[in-house]
């Protein structure tokens, strides 16, 4: 196995790392004043505007996109951007351990997703499943009196949503790079949350931040952005159900930072809860096949078409500047644009006078 090969299949695990920062840096900017969607909305645009900094200087390629996959990640950006509201609010009203502990519940939404999309689940992901709704009502119930379940509620959608999200993003990434989704993703999250915190700013509090919430937001936002590229690159690789188990981890750095660094605390019948999620965890192992992901993905609706056109526009994405493509890319791409595996590419025109007219592909880069 190449170096390049151990580092792709480490990435993943580096996901649960940065989600696990999400509800304590949240949890520092609320006690500095700032209120959930003023945090949801920096902090993404931020997350965003670092992506957007470090493509223009390092990874210009990777901001084509065509048409097709602009959607796409528009659609994904949309669910998550809404989930992330709903996750900031559901943080404001519990404790970050108990909220990330509820966050943790979209493996059971990944997996109710994936059954009802087909996808074979076996006995120890269902083994798996159950215990965490079981680690769920002792979380919940083991302290009814003081649980808000407005924000247990809001945390659960969350939960749905980003397991949607996870397996939504499958798909578009079968045909397009973890770097290209990630941004456009973020892009697109962050003008749902901006124009939410507008829409709330009518009778809500003003943006202004104190200095400490302002470093905690920022932190919040280099955290989300390394989150979502090291997550979309597990989704590629892995798969959208291999990498929700694998995320499920974010909640030990989660538990660990709250309960440091916070003063938080769980009751007994609430740590047993904790006990029943680790093993959960515990079980993980390789419960969907890596290399079926793309044989799976071809089985639906391909977003950019059967045309020579688009075949040209990700050969001017991953090809140009001196750019080689791998052959693992290039049969990716022929089997993506349907074309049998001992079949040789189509011709390409050589001059411009040649070519005839084509869809035009989004691409800022002049």
């Amino acid at each position: 196995m190449s170096g390049k090969t151990r580092l792709a299949m480490f990435v993943p695990f580096l996901s649960p790392i940065f989600l696990g920062m999400a509800p304590f840096f949240g949890k520092l900017a609320y006690q500095s004043g700032s209120d959930p969607f003023t945090v949801a909305a920096i902090r993404t645009v931020i997350a965003a505007a670092i992506l957007w900094s470090l493509y223009f200087i390092f990874w210009r390629r990777y901001i084509f996109i065509y048409p097709a996959g602009l959607l796409g990640c528009v659609v994904i950006g949309t669910v998550n951007g809404i989930g992330s509201l709903m996750y900031y609010t559901g943080l404001n009203l519990m404790n970050a351990s108990l909220a990330q502990l509820l966050n943790g519940m979209y493996i059971v939404f990944a997996v109710a997703i994936a059954r009802l999309a087909g996808h074979q689940v076996t006995y120890r992901t269902m083994l798996r499943v159950g215990l965490a709704l079981v680690a769920l009502l002792m979380l919940t119930g083991a302290s009814a009196a003081s649980i808000n379940w407005l924000g247990v509620g809001l945390m659960l959608g969350n939960a749905l949503l980003f397991a949607g999200t996870m397996l939504l993003s499958q798909r578009v990434l079968f045909e397009m790079p973890a770097q290209t989704v990630t941004l456009y993703v973020l892009t697109t999250m962050a003008v749902i949350v901006v124009m939410a915190r507008v829409a709330y700013g009518i009778s809500g509090p003003a943006w202004v931040l104190s200095s400490s919430a302002m470093w905690a937001i920022i932190a919040l936002g280099a955290s989300t952005a390394l989150a979502r590229l090291t997550m979309f690159m597990g989704v590629k690789k892995l798969g959208g159900l291999q990498t929700a188990l694998i995320a499920m981890t974010e909640i030990g750095v989660s538990l660990l930072l709250t309960l440091a660094f916070l003063g938080e605390s769980l009751t007994s019948p609430q740590w047993i809860g904790v006990g029943f999620l680790a093993a959960s965890i515990l079980l993980m192992r390789t419960d969907e096949n890596p290399q079926g992901v793309a044989r799976d993905a071809t089985s639906l609706p391909n977003m950019a078409g059967l045309t020579l056109f688009q075949q040209m526009a990700f050969d001017q994405a991953f090809g140009k500047n001196g750019v080689e493509v791998s052959p693992e890319e290039l049969e990716a791409i022929r089997r993506m644009m349907g074309a049998a595996a001992d079949q040789p590419p189509p011709a390409r025109p050589t001059t411009s006078d040649e070519l005839p007219t084509a869809p035009k592909a989004f691409d800022p880069m002049p």
